[in-house]
């Protein structure tokens, strides 16, 4: 009997030493636990060779003052523990608070805003076409020729034999004309899409296989080329600053006729060096026959750019691969939209 009382005083003692919860635990398992030293002497109640009932009654007036000790003493620790991880948590409501990360349109998404504010400004709707184009309207809509090289596998992502990543946003032209075609959309018509583009081509400073091109066109009464480069001079203005000129020169694309490409020149780039800008022209009259619109009462024009070119001008910047890097240390650089240079 005397070995009930020993196993009291050592755990009473223990307990009472303990200096945190986690030993206090420990200390439960030990003496308390399926394997412990009082649960042990519980099953030796069966098996006690003198007064049982005497043996289990003391066994069990010790369990019940261990298990009270320890909610006794678990209490005390708990008030020390938490008030100690409060004074270490403890915050300072004085100190300056972090920096808010603050983010902000890329550069490229800055510069579509605001040709869509141009363009908007000048009367031309904005409007959208799919990525995964079908070839139909990337190609045969658009006046190419069956044997046209663009058409190749090593210049033209194809998805499958119908499918292909478009490779310019001029394809928008053909569902537009369809619409057209079925009544759903009435001329005189005046529109233009900003997409992303992909093109099969090894990446370098000036070349990408994805980029972003914008694509507008017009048709009504009597459109004539000195409406086109009265358009694309208000634009490059718009974009570029109130000293730009433009300048036409002789260019073939399978979708105009005539074609040109377009040039700007400002003393405030490149010392008033000539730089191109894109393709323009009047849209070929094949294309608005196939779609039942007559070409002796309406035709129009055509024009289309890279937006990379526009940052790249304005800022200088001489890579084109810095627009898709998602380097933070390039892109913080533009919190404004491109410079106006006025």
């Amino acid at each position: 009997m005397q070995e009930v009382f020993d196993l009291e005083y050592e755990a009473l003692t223990e307990i009472a030493s303990a200096g945190s919860t986690a030993e206090l635990r420990d200390l439960k398992i030990k003496f308390l636990g399926n394997n412990g030293l009082i649960s042990g002497k519980l099953r030796e109640v069966g098996s006690y060779q003198g007064d049982k009932r005497a043996f289990g009654q003391a066994v069990n007036a010790v369990k019940g003052a261990v298990e009270e000790a320890l909610a006794s003493r678990e209490e005390e620790l708990k008030g020390g523990e938490l008030a100690a991880q409060f004074e270490a948590e403890r915050i300072d409501v004085t100190m300056p608070s972090r920096p808010t990360q603050v983010g902000y349109e890329h550069v490229l998404q800055q510069t579509m805003n605001r040709i869509k504010r141009v363009l908007g400004g000048l009367g031309f709707e904005y409007l959208e076409s799919p990525e995964l184009e079908h070839f139909r309207y990337n190609f045969d809509a658009l006046n190419y020729p069956p044997d046209h090289p663009a058409m190749d596998d090593q210049d033209t992502f194809y998805i499958d034999d119908h499918h292909v990543l478009r490779t310019q946003c001029t394809a928008l032209q053909g569902r537009v004309f369809e619409e057209v075609q079925q009544g759903s959309r009435t001329l005189p018509l005046r529109a233009f899409t900003i997409g992303r583009t992909y093109r099969n081509e090894a990446v370098d400073r000036t070349h990408s296989h994805t980029f972003h091109q914008v694509d507008c066109f017009m048709i009504d009464e009597k459109v004539s080329m000195a409406n086109l480069k009265g358009t694309l001079g208000l634009f490059a203005r718009e974009m570029f600053g109130s000293e730009v000129t433009v300048r036409f020169r002789p260019d073939f694309f399978p979708f105009v006729e005539p074609g040109v490409d377009y040039a700007i020149s400002t003393p405030r780039l490149f010392n008033g060096k000539w730089v191109e800008l894109g393709g323009a022209g009047l849209i070929h009259p094949n294309i608005l026959e196939n779609y039942g619109i007559d070409t002796e009462k309406y035709s129009g024009f055509a024009f289309g750019l890279g937006v990379e070119r526009i940052p790249m001008m304005s800022y200088g910047v001489d890579d084109l691969r810095h627009f898709m890097e998602n380097d933070l240390r390039f892109l913080e650089q533009f919190r404004a939209e491109p410079i106006e240079l006025k």
